[in-house]
């Protein structure tokens, strides 16, 4: 699988790489992100987090403003961040910011014309497995998922129907049950089709309420987050985990938004929740 080198740059003793290639599933070319921490010089092969952006990011984003390499620098943890979606002049797109390019809601869809190229649950789950599992020193059966807003949507749905796939789940400010909100009822209706029960697999909320299970979830928001009533629902998160007896750590962070000053202050929190589970014995913290 070819994979071209973008850009490296040396941090906290380790690879910051930014890598392009062509996707099949998309039928576009990817580009993403991936931190190799200082470990990997061993030769040892090494736990992984995938990190999924939000609505308009590209990998760029947290690789810019995360503050996320000195902790996996010291806990040993390569972290992935992808793309949102596929690009491209041949790629159907939207004039608003939440949907089309640079929104594709980790799923495959299914609806014309946008069943072509969004294809972000394939992409993420197999096809981006398989080339980092081919270029870098990780160790596939120890894999960890996070993301923000969307992303946070994402790696709660792709945790829940992929079980077993990953270790350990966080989220910072997810869209928990977009078949309820308006940014979901806008984008599963056109990548899904109007029949509602389809949407409902691809809905945290909905997944759990349906059976879908995970061991545990660790899901930080601001209280200052101006889309928290409207879109992000955490309330509805708890009362379904809450019901389905599923450990969840819902922390409310006083006075912050929704952006990456918010993420990247609790960004190390998440890392260290996450390596613990994944078996990293060093500076465990819960």
């Amino acid at each position: 699988m070819a994979l071209e080198t973008v850009s490296t740059n040396k941090s906290h003793g380790g690879i910051q790489g930014v890598y392009r290639h062509h996707s099949a599933e998309t039928k576009t070319d990817m580009t993403f992100s991936v931190f190799v921490p200082p470990q990997a010089e061993a030769g040892a092969k090494l736990p992984v987090v995938w990190y999924l952006s939000g609505l308009t990011c590209t990998h760029a984003n947290v690789t810019e403003k995360g503050e996320y390499r000195r902790a996996c620098a010291e806990l040993g943890l390569i972290f992935v961040a992808p793309d949102t979606s596929p690009r491209g002049p041949d790629v159907p797109d939207d004039e608003a910011y939440d949907f089309g390019q640079g929104a594709g809601f980790y799923l495959d869809a299914t609806q014309a014309p946008f069943d072509r190229n969004y294809r972000m649950e394939s992409y993420i789950t197999a096809e981006l497995p398989e080339l980092i599992a081919a270029h870098f020193p990780v160790d596939m059966d120890r894999q960890a998922i996070t993301g923000h807003s969307m992303g946070g949507h994402g790696a709660l749905t792709l945790a829940l129907r992929h079980p077993g796939r990953y270790r350990s789940v966080s989220a910072f400010a997810p869209i928990v049950a977009p078949s309820q909100v308006p940014w979901g009822e806008k984008a599963l209706s056109r990548y899904l089709g109007p029949d509602r029960a389809a949407w409902r697999t691809h809905d945290a909320v909905a997944l759990i309420e349906d059976g879908a299970r995970i061991d545990a979830l660790l899901v930080d928001h601001g209280e200052a987050d101006a889309f928290l009533a409207e879109q992000l629902r955490p309330e509805l998160l708890e009362a379904a985990c809450a019901k389905a007896r599923i450990p969840l750590t819902l922390r409310r962070q006083p006075g912050y938004d929704h952006s990456y000053y918010f993420i990247s202050t609790f960004m190390a929190d998440h890392l260290h929740w996450h390596a613990q589970r994944l078996g990293i014995a060093a500076q465990q913290n819960s």
